[in-house]
Parts: C-alpha cells; sequence; structure tokens
C-alpha cells in the first residue's frame, strides 16, 4: 500500500515541531489516501496549529482554468485564515505572509516535467524560507515513474518560472527528491525536512498505486495527461493549439490550417510506440482558434510505458 507524507504525517512528524503556527501550501490534489483534503487533515491535528493557507498557480481550489491566470488573495471563508497567493503579485512568500507562522509545509503533487510550475513555487518557497523559517514537503509519487528520464539540462540562461535550476524535461523525482535536490545545489542553508512515501517502487506509474487520481491543475485531468505534457506541452511555444479548454487537454492538438489525413499519414510512417494518432475536425469554443474549426489530432495510448512524449512531440514539430 503506497502512503503519501500527508498519510504518514502524524506518526512521523518531528517532536520539535510539535505545536508550531503552520502555513499550508495546498491545492486540489492534496488529499490523503481516504480523499481527506490535506487543509481539512491538518486543520484537525493537534500536532500543529495551521495558521494561513498559500496557493500555487490556479489555485488552492484550483479555481483558474486557463494557462498563466493570476489570482489575489482572500479570506477563507470555512477558516478565517488567510489566503496567501503565489501565483499573483509575487511568485513567493514575502516576509509579510511569513510573519505569523513557525513553520512552512508543501503538500503539492508534481506531474514529472519541469515545466509544470508547483516544483518551481516550492522552490521560491525554499528561497523565502532558508535562514528563517523550517519548511517541511510531504512527498508524493511521481505519476509517470521514477525510472525514465528525457530531455537535455536547463541551461542558465533559459530560466523563468517554468525553469529556475538545471532539471531535464521529464526528471523521474518525486517532489520530495528535487526538494532534496534543490537544498543541496542551491538553497543550503534551508532548514528542510522531507516526509516520504512509503512502498513507492520507481518503476511503478500512478494507476499501479491504489491512490487515486485527484486533478493536480484544472487541464491535467488523468494519467493520460500527465503522460503525454513532457512533449505536448511545448506546443505551448507554438501557434498551435494545445488543446485547453477541451475535454482531453495537451492529448488534443491543432491547427485550422493542418491536412489531417496528410499530418497522420506522415507521423505514422515514424511508429510511434504506445501511441495511435487520431485525427477529426473540432469546432474550437475555448483558448485558443476560438469558434474556429479546427483541424485536431488526439494521441491515444495504448502502453504509456512504451510512450517517449518529449521524443513523440519533436517528431512531430519537425513536420
Amino acid at each position: 500500500m503506497v502512503k503519501s507524507g500527508i498519510d504518514l504525517f502524524e506518526k512521523a512528524l518531528d517532536k520539535k515541531f510539535h505545536g508550531l503556527k503552520a502555513g499550508l501550501l495546498i491545492h486540489p490534489a492534496s488529499v490523503n489516501r481516504k480523499l481527506i483534503y490535506t487543509k481539512e487533515v491538518l486543520l484537525n491535528t493537534k500536532k500543529i496549529k495551521v495558521s494561513a493557507f498559500f496557493g500555487p498557480q490556479h489555485g488552492i481550489f484550483g479555481n483558474t482554468q486557463d494557462n498563466m491566470i493570476e489570482w489575489e488573495g482572500f479570506i477563507d471563508k470555512s477558516t478565517g485564515l488567510p489566503v496567501y497567493s503565489l501565483y499573483g503579485k509575487t511568485r513567493k512568500p514575502t516576509s509579510e505572509m511569513l510573519k505569523d507562522i513557525d513553520i512552512l509545509i508543501i503538500d503539492l503533487q508534481d506531474v514529472g516535467a519541469r515545466y509544470y510550475t508547483f516544483i518551481w513555487t516550492m522552490a521560491l518557497c525554499m528561497e523565502s524560507c532558508e535562514g528563517k523559517i523550517p519548511l517541511i514537503v510531504l512527498d508524493r509519487v511521481n505519476p509517470i515513474g521514477g525510472i525514465i528520464t528525457e530531455g537535455p539540462l536547463l541551461k542558465k540562461n533559459f530560466t523563468s518560472f517554468v525553469g529556475l535550476h538545471p532539471l531535464p524535461v521529464r526528471h523521474g523525482m518525486t517532489i520530495g527528491e528535487i526538494a532534496l535536490y534543490f537544498k543541496d545545489n542551491f538553497y543550503p542553508k534551508v532548514d528542510l525536512t522531507v516526509i516520504s512515501l512509503k512502498n513507492w517502487k520507481r518503476k511503478s506509474w500512478f494507476n499501479e498505486t491504489g491512490l487515486h487520481w485527484v486533478m493536480p491543475s484544472p487541464n491535467m485531468p488523468t494519467l493520460d495527461t500527465a503522460t503525454v505534457y513532457p512533449g505536448m506541452c511545448l506546443l505551448e511555444g507554438t501557434i498551435l493549439s494545445e488543446g485547453r479548454g477541451t475535454t482531453r487537454p495537451f492529448e488534443i492538438f491543432g491547427a485550422p490550417f493542418i491536412e489531417p489525413e496528410k499530418l497522420v499519414k506522415r507521423l505514422n510512417e515514424f511508429k510511434l510506440k504506445g501511441v495511435f494518432l487520431d485525427p477529426f475536425i473540432l469546432l474550437q469554443h475555448l483558448i485558443s482558434f476560438q469558434d474556429s474549426y479546427v483541424a485536431v489530432f488526439r494521441f491515444m495510448l495504448l502502453t504509456e510505458k512504451n510512450l517517449n512524449p518529449l521524443k513523440q512531440q519533436l517528431q512531430f514539430c519537425l513536420q
């Protein structure tokens, strides 16, 4: 039985943290094995006292659907506690946000790709907390496994909020392992504790863990989405639609000027492993090419373990 950091919190939390005022960095996928929200678990524990919430891109409830939509903080109606935005006027906690807490606890579900922003929100939290307050990371599985890596390391002159430190595109680490890597290489003075997950095997994908998939962000509805994301997210830097606004974002892609049959014939010549390319025409209602008929394709996964999403996407872009 795979257990995430939140499932082990009660027994694993060091006594030195007992009774401290905590800030929680959470999002919709911050749940335990029983699908109880981390917010509720830690509000009801006697080990710490929750004093504030922090939210990454898309917010603690996933309420900003589109990409790169900033949001501002508010007061949580159910608790009266402040909810601070780390995807608004600032990308990292300010001194004002941290002044009333003794520790910062992070529970975020990553999807295994460098440009998924939650690991960078964590990195900036480590930067803000370094030399000031302790930081606890509740570990979670890498949904696309911990063995395969893809892509080059990020070069320093290309750093941004979708890549602050060197990592391959598909990094093969859990969020707790990334936190330890960041501490060792970039934030050596941060007081970091990782409550590691239990019984996860690196070769295991999310659907082999017995855990329930909860969308970590509005456009990450399924494990299939996370599987193709390391490659398909590259379309955000092109004039093509990556499928936002459809029911299968990142699996569906296209543009009005594409000839679907011709492109499918060409791509099938590469004999892509683990995937079937399905062409069709879609009236795009949201995001890219709004209210236009778009020639689109869906990558239908046959065997996700045979898929190399980055290689697949580079082959597509070359066409």
